[in-house]
């Protein structure tokens, strides 16, 4: 029988035992010399050998783990992974990207140096001009915002050093105190403009950004050409200059107030003020760069006074093309989630007709951003306003309204969209909505007007539909109650931000139910 307290196998020992003569056995140790004691009588002194060959091996062990080894743990930012690491002696956080660098690299490697040189420079600049968690369309917008406001700022360069010509700065003739007070005059009436344009038009930067904001980048170019015919035509200064000043000012007024919308339509994890500082950088990069190509034009142009007096005119083309190109497909990359009439009518018809919700991003390839006229009438098309008793069908108005009860927030009722003169009557369906009624009785009313469309398709001539329309909103109301909780859900899933819905100041009116 042999005790435990034996070395173990990693040391070899070597010991005669004879049961008839009782004695201590003294092992004998080959591969490590271990001193040995008597402890008591009778007890074995291989205890204290076990003890201190225990000792030992901890020893190793602690010997075999000062070699350098990787922690499961690591720390991942914006510009750099790196990973902990044990030396025996210190914790120390390595970089694992490879975008470490050192002087001695070079040495090694020349070229993975260069290469590790050019991705720490080109983290350095995303850093620097982009924001950490943005959704994935912002890069596409500010590629294009690169090339507006370049142009945009080349375009205003252009058009300062044509009105300080026009004033008569650098010339022996010029006036300086007239000079200083059209200047004045023309800022003013601007900044006044630009107050009553803000105030008239504010529901709309909400429901109709993108093709505000594109209009009144229409404007700002054509206020550049106003500025450029100042020179052309000193004696009415003061008039070209302010009217080209009040539609600059317009522009800048809707910028601003659209900026923050379009910002938060990338901040996908709440860090808006990051994205507005990121976009207040790239403003200033991509304006100087701007300012920089129309100075050096105008340097290759100083020997020439002929070709730098129709530089303005020349570039101008070429650079208003590019400013209104880059903003157009700038807001073609700006998927907004939230709700107005438009947008719940596009998503409701695509789900009608096709059976799918949309997401933002393609609703945002089949919203508007052109000119309002530029877009063709939809027959049977949905308004959210209050009756016009000049432009309702009397009879079914009268009815309609006769039929309400205390339960009902909304009623639909055809109304004409032409003149009675005409032999085509146009018609389009009447959303109002009562006072009290919420985001879902909204989104319930335009998906019941949209399949009152629907079966109108089926009947034909107006007429027709005139006559069966009481039967429409009854079969449209039934299709309306069971889709209407399936559509909410598909909505709420593909991000649609359905606490509320923007309306214009028209579509915000509601009628209130009097009882008898």
């Amino acid at each position: 029988m042999q005790s435990n307290l034996y070395p173990s196998t990693h040391t070899r020992c070597c010991f005669s035992w004879n049961p008839d003569k009782p004695q201590i056995p003294t092992p004998k140790i080959l591969k490590h010399k271990l001193k040995t004691s008597i402890i008591s009588p009778g007890v074995s002194t291989s205890l204290k050998t076990s003890l201190n060959f225990g000792e030992e091996k901890c020893n190793k062990q602690q010997e075999e783990t000062t070699l350098p080894f990787y922690l499961p743990v690591s720390v991942r930012k914006s510009d750099s992974h790196s990973r902990y690491i044990w030396d025996g002696k210190d914790l120390k956080l390595v970089s694992v990207d490879g975008n470490a660098f050192s002087i001695s690299d070079f040495d090694s490697n020349f070229e993975d140096t260069v290469h590790k040189l050019v991705r720490i420079c080109v983290s350095a600049i995303r850093n620097f001009f982009l924001p950490r968690e943005v959704s994935r369309n912002y890069l596409e917008y500010v590629k294009w915002k690169f090339v507006h406001r370049v142009s945009s700022s080349a375009l205003q360069v252009l058009a300062t050093q044509a009105m300080l010509r026009a004033i008569g700065i650098g010339n022996s003739r010029s006036l300086p105190l007239a000079a200083a007070l059209n200047w004045v005059l023309k800022d003013g009436l601007g900044r006044l403009c630009r107050c009553i344009y803000t105030a008239s038009l504010a529901s709309s930067f909400d429901t109709n950004l993108k093709r505000v904001r594109f209009c009144t980048s229409v404007l700002f170019s054509l206020s550049i050409g106003v500025e450029l015919l100042t020179p052309v035509f000193p004696q009415y200064f003061l008039m070209l200059a302010s009217i080209a000043n009040i539609a600059k000012q317009i522009s800048l007024a809707c910028y601003l107030a659209t900026s923050t919308a379009v910002h938060r339509s990338f901040a996908i994890a709440d860090n808006l003020g990051e994205v507005s500082a990121k976009g207040q950088i790239q403003t200033v990069c991509f304006d100087n760069l701007g300012l920089t190509l129309a100075a050096t034009l105008n340097i290759l142009s100083a020997n020439n006074p002929r070709l730098q007096a129709g530089l303005p005119f020349v570039m101008y083309p070429v650079f208003s093309v590019l400013d209104l190109f880059g903003i157009y497909q700038g807001l073609k990359h700006v998927h907004l989630q939230t709700l107005t009439k438009d947008r719940l009518n596009i998503i409701i018809s695509t789900w009608i007709q096709q059976g799918f919700v949309p997401s933002p991003e393609e609703v945002s390839k089949q919203e508007g951003i052109g000119l309002s006229w530029s877009r063709g009438r939809e027959p049977w098309s949905i308004r959210i306003g209050c009756l016009n008793p000049r432009r309702c069908t009397a009879k079914l108005s009268v009815m309609t309204m006769q039929s309400l009860n205390s339960e009902d927030l909304y009623f639909l009722s055809p109304e004409s969209l032409t003149s009675e003169l005409k032999r085509n009557q146009e018609y389009g369906v009447l959303l109002s909505l009562r006072e009290g009624a919420e985001t879902t009785d909204v989104i319930r009313g335009i998906l019941h007007a949209s399949y009152v469309r629907k079966g109108i398709e089926a009947c034909g001539s107006s007429s027709a539909v005139l006559k069966q329309w009481f039967n429409l909103v009854e079969d449209g109301k039934r299709l309306t109650e069971q889709n209407l909780s399936f559509l909410y859900e598909q909505m709420l899933s593909l991000g649609w931000a359905c606490k509320n819905i923007l309306l214009s100041t028209q579509e915000q009116a509601r009628y209130s139910f009097i009882a008898d």
